[in-house]
């Protein structure tokens, strides 16, 4: 009998150990299906998936690093991520949408709603949270998101698998998610041009087409010596403001623009690109890779005035870019850049004034 002891002590463990995580699963109520929807630890998602019914796709995944990138490709803006997390472990269930409503849901969901998919780190033996073993990704939410609620204090949602949608919302939150969850890469996208750090910064060279004596670049030898040079004879400059040349090249270190100009036609957009650029600035970093935006002036709308009270030819506000030959014309707003758009004669002014 001794010699079973062991098996049978170990057996009666695993016994119990079974019979409490059937109990947990069974037991509960409408409370514990609620909570179905939220992540409660969402440091083990590893991507989320967003799609809509006008094949508008979002893939959001966590990299070996612990950043985010989006569609493999993109870099992301890390607030969407951050609220996207925090929504995915806030939203609750408020209640079960009513028979006499149900179908007419179904139906509103099957025409407009985002498909969620929520992929996790999970392991394949877990005990308690105690002892976890052979970690993998494992999809562990698949859910619809509909339209808000006719108060607007709610979301629709549905589990696939199941009849019935929910009004879901999030505790203490006055409104509605449903526009957390956009499947549009442009709402995901880092609105980053530039960011770097002056060390990181090997080269920037900037090109005013309109009025080439302008134009010039810098060349970072060990972040405290810089060469400039005029673009006109490819000229050195040997007397300039080094500390004019570092407040400039700092700028680079945050450089957003507006948004993407993703409704425009290729028409349009080819006929943009096809003309000469105002501006070129390449930027080059330490890893010797190049980064470069073109800008063009864009038409005023009518109505916009100038500070005498004539209406413009050109926005004074905006103009369109191109980051790195991409398909995409971006917005940029002059107030961003114009720190970048300096003449050469900006470092020489107090040298020449001395």
């Amino acid at each position: 009998m001794k010699k079973y002891r062991n098996s049978i002590i170990l057996l009666v463990v695993l016994g119990i150990i079974t019979a409490f995580m059937l109990l947990q699963n069974r037991s509960g109520t409408f409370r514990k299906e609620s909570n179905t929807f939220a992540v409660a630890d969402t440091s083990s998602i590893t991507k989320f998936f967003l799609a809509d019914k006008r094949n508008n796709t979002v893939k959001v995944e966590r990299t070996e690093t612990g950043n985010w990138l989006l569609n493999d490709k993109y870099e992301i803006n890390p607030t969407m991520v951050q609220v996207m997390l925090q929504t995915f472990m806030s939203i609750d269930s408020k209640e079960a949408v009513a028979k006499a409503t149900r179908n007419t849901i179904i139906r509103m969901m099957a025409a407009k709603s985002v498909k969620t998919e929520i992929y996790q780190k999970v392991y394949r033996i877990n005990i308690f949270e105690k002892i976890k073993l052979f970690p993998h990704e494992k999809l562990t939410r698949t859910y619809y998101v509909g339209d808000a609620t006719m108060d607007n204090s709610g979301t629709f949602m549905l589990m696939e698998g199941s009849e019935d949608p929910y009004v879901v919302n999030i505790p203490g939150f006055r409104g509605f998610v449903s526009p957390r969850y956009s499947a549009f890469e442009g709402d995901w996208r880092s609105h980053s041009i530039y960011k770097f750090r002056v060390p990181d910064i090997s080269s920037v060279t900037i090109k005013f087409n309109e009025d080439p004596a302008h134009s010039f670049s810098i060349t970072n030898r060990n972040n405290k010596e810089f060469a400039l040079t005029s673009m006109v004879g490819n000229r050195n400059i040997e007397n300039f403001d080094t500390s004019k040349v570092v407040q400039y090249l700092s700028v680079f270190k945050n450089l957003n623009y507006e948004n993407i100009l993703d409704k425009m036609t290729k028409t349009k957009r080819d006929s943009i690109v096809s003309g000469v650029p105002t501006y070129e600035i390449t930027l080059v970093d330490k890893l010797g890779k190049s980064h470069a935006l073109k800008t063009w002036k864009r038409k005023a709308d009518i109505g916009q005035l100038d500070i005498d009270g004539i209406q413009t030819e050109y926005d004074i506000e905006r103009m369109y870019g191109q980051v790195d030959e991409s398909e995409q014309l971006l917005s940029i707003q002059y107030f961003v850049v114009n720190e970048v758009l300096i003449p050469i004669e900006f470092f020489l002014q107090n040298v020449n004034n001395e």
